[in-house]
């Protein structure tokens, strides 16, 4: 089952259950989507179906991010009901991504990257990111893994950093 159908499974169920605030969360899950679709469609993107899995899974991982952030914001408001509310449409967005990787599994999925690529210099960290996100999209922070990409490939090729 894709991510589309998946999601919508779930949003007629929270509506038969009559779970308001997990419906509300699926629902602006759907309107992301859709919005990602008409874009893609305005970009001249003709033969396009719609996004795909890959696309779902960043606009999920970019929902979840922004939540964050604004959970963050609340709490050094004073704002605790408005934070909470936020973690927990971040759980329900959880419920789609992968699990994530830990650290170690980071580090590996970075080594391989790069003997994926050949990478042998700072210049080819492009190369590395774009092998990581084709391999785990949702299942890491790509924010926080590009440094680490960079501080391997400064070890690799110290004079060029």
């Amino acid at each position: 089952m894709d991510m589309r159908a998946k999601v919508n499974a779930v949003l007629k169920q929270a509506m038969k259950d009559k779970d308001a605030e997990r419906v509300s969360t699926l629902r602006l899950i759907n309107a992301a989507i859709k919005d990602k679709d008409i874009a893609a469609r305005g970009a001249g993107d003709d033969e396009a179906q719609g996004c795909g899995d890959g696309d779902v899974l960043a606009i999920l991982g970019k929902m979840t991010k922004q939540r964050q952030e604004s959970a963050r914001a609340y709490e050094e408001g004073g704002r605790l009901d408005l934070a909470e509310r936020e973690r927990r449409e971040i759980e329900v967005i959880e419920e789609f991504l992968p699990k994530q990787l830990d650290e170690d599994e980071v580090s590996k999925a970075i080594g391989t990257a790069i003997s994926a690529t050949g990478a042998q210099s700072i210049r080819d960290m492009g190369k590395v990111m774009g092998e990581l996100k084709s391999r785990y999209t949702g299942q890491m922070d790509f924010g926080k893994v590009g440094p680490m990409v960079k501080d391997r490939l400064c070890q690799a090729a110290p004079g060029q950093c």
